[in-house]
């Protein structure tokens, strides 16, 4: 199938090249179940399944590797978005920069739904479950970051207020929910 074709299939039937669009909520609902979806099945895991020493010190390893590639990627975005705020870069150098920074967020939130699965985490404690809960929520604010990110670009002239606001209440989420679960993680090891 050549691409010309490929296009053609998303075009909308009697309208002659206007492709079918569907609305941005749609993409961020499909995202949002998709997180919810792999949330649940790496918590299932971690109710079913006990991992050997092997397993177990391998998911350490891809554990905090992930927690540096996704949470290092979060702070450089957030980052470049307090200079955009203090005026030292511009909103479209901001964006151009951060955009590339999604995939090792999800890379390395994915790493670490997935190999937390094989730690033994004690889902008795009440911390425990503060820490899932934490990840639930800064995974689909992470899926809302990414429709931000798109109304940003979409911004021709100066930001509004509300999308200023909507932009701060994203990064405070995002820092207290990663740095929240961070510090159970590091307060769970202890035991």
């Amino acid at each position: 199938m050549s691409a010309a074709d490929a296009t053609a299939i998303h075009r909308r039937p009697g309208r002659e090249g206007e492709l079918l669009q569907l609305p941005s909520w749609c993409g961020t609902a499909a995202a949002s179940l998709a997180v919810c979806l792999g949330w649940a099945a790496t918590t299932w895991i971690a109710l079913h399944l006990r991992a050997d020493v092997t397993l177990h010190t391998a998911a350490l390893f891809v554990h905090l590797a992930s927690l540096i590639l996704g949470f290092g990627a979060v702070l450089a975005i957030d980052y470049y978005g307090a200079l955009w705020l203090m005026g030292r870069k511009t909103l479209r150098e901001v964006l151009d920069y951060t955009a590339p920074l999604h995939v090792p967020v999800w890379a390395g939130l994915g790493g670490l739904l997935f190999s937390g699965a094989f730690l033994h985490p004690d889902l008795s404690s009440p911390l425990t479950c503060v820490k899932l809960g934490l990840v639930l929520v800064l995974s689909l604010n992470g899926v809302q970051a990414s429709a931000l990110h798109r109304r940003l670009a979409a911004v021709d002239g100066p930001v509004s207020r509300p999308l200023m606001i909507r932009g701060a209440v994203t990064a405070s989420v995002s820092q207290a929910a990663w740095w929240g679960a961070v510090a159970i993680g590091f307060l769970n090891s202890r035991h």
